[in-house]
């Protein structure tokens, strides 16, 4: 079968790969119907994040089971799922607890020695921990397939980044970053009763979805003179809550400073550059929280997963672009030179 790998930076290539199979009890083999290319993946193909060459890459799909081992009780072949970017055991103490990326069973597809999510099939480990089921009438919905592919992992991450910085009803919200997680966190906040969500960006087609998906405000200056313009926009206050969605220290610093006395900051951004955009001295002095990390989606999708089926929730806007397998290493570029938001695959 064909899938994708990283040979290097800058260097994606679709290469034959042996076909998976069964080879633990708990075990599914799942077939793919869509996948697609993560910002976080852009790491990689940087060459900030090492990866050896020939590892195989993508963390985000939905597809129909193909095949289960003996011990899989929840899944049958042809059954329609979605798996959350961590594969988990979902029963351990982690799992029992809604922190499924904590599992110490589980791990990330495209690991070494693992399937990644952009190719023809997937090996999925604990299966029944693992994956959500879909219904099978939609699987031939168009316009539901990206709804349910982003719940995969940008959809949750974004619910993530909102549930951290404890959104409430009537709260002003401000999320920094406009990538895929960035607009999924305004829908997020939008969804848990927001007033008032202000988006920072600068790219007119981004900051469109997010009005779209519920921004009342785009701020598009950086550093400290966004600071200023959102500090104007609040009345000198801030955000009751913030929600950082890019991993930069400079992201991270303006987060902090933006939040209001008394609020917090959720970070989902997957960090690069260390910590020093914590300021831990403002932070104490303005009760500020700060809380988030990798999200367990997992434990998310099967909420978000109602409001999608029932129309309430529509992330599929964040995928611009779609290709099939031969297209990924020029979605790859489109996506590095951000003329494509978030692109999707049909292998």
């Amino acid at each position: 079968m064909r899938a994708t790998v990283i040979h290097g930076p800058s260097d994606i290539r679709i290469e034959e790969v042996p076909e998976p199979v069964v080879q633990r009890p708990t075990d599914a083999v799942v077939r793919v119907v869509n996948a697609c290319i993560c910002g976080s993946d852009l790491w990689a193909y940087r060459g900030v994040a090492a990866r050896q060459a020939g590892q195989r890459i993508g963390h985000e799909f939905i597809g129909v089971v193909e095949s289960v081992g003996s011990e899989v009780r929840d899944f049958r072949p042809g059954d329609f799922v979605v798996a959350p970017f961590v594969w988990s055991d979902g029963t351990c103490d982690f799992c029992r607890g809604g922190l499924q990326t904590s599992c110490p069973h589980g791990g990330f597809w495209g690991e070494i020695g693992s399937d990644g999510g952009q190719g023809e099939a997937v090996r999925v480990p604990y299966a029944d921990g693992t994956l959500v089921a879909l219904p099978k009438e939609t699987m031939g919905e168009e316009k539901l397939l990206p709804a349910m592919l982003a719940l995969s992992d940008v959809m949750s991450t974004g619910h993530h980044a909102a549930v951290s910085a404890d959104v409430r009803p009537g709260d002003t919200v401000a999320v920094v970053g406009d990538g895929a997680v960035g607009l999924c966190g305004v829908l997020a906040a939008r969804r848990l009763g927001a007033d008032r969500i202000i988006a920072f960006g600068r790219h007119e087609a981004r900051t469109a979805i997010a009005r779209t998906f519920g921004a009342t405000d785009v701020i598009a200056e950086r550093g400290e003179a966004a600071v200023a313009e959102l500090k104007e926009l609040t009345g000198g206050q801030g955000a009751h809550a913030v929600l950082e969605a890019v991993g930069t220290e400079e992201a991270m610093r303006t987060a902090i400073s933006i939040a209001r006395d008394g609020g917090a900051v959720g970070y989902v951004g997957v960090p690069h550059g260390g910590s020093a955009g914590v300021d831990i001295g403002q932070m104490f002095g303005r009760n500020v929280s700060l809380r988030g990390g990798v999200a367990p989606a997992r434990a998310y999708i099967p909420e978000l997963l109602k409001d999608v089926l029932s129309g309430a929730l529509d992330p599929g806007p964040v995928f611009d672009r779609t290709t099939d397998l031969a297209g990924v290493p020029e979605g790859y570029r489109a996506m590095e030179s951000r003329s494509a938001l978030k692109v999707r695959i049909i292998p």
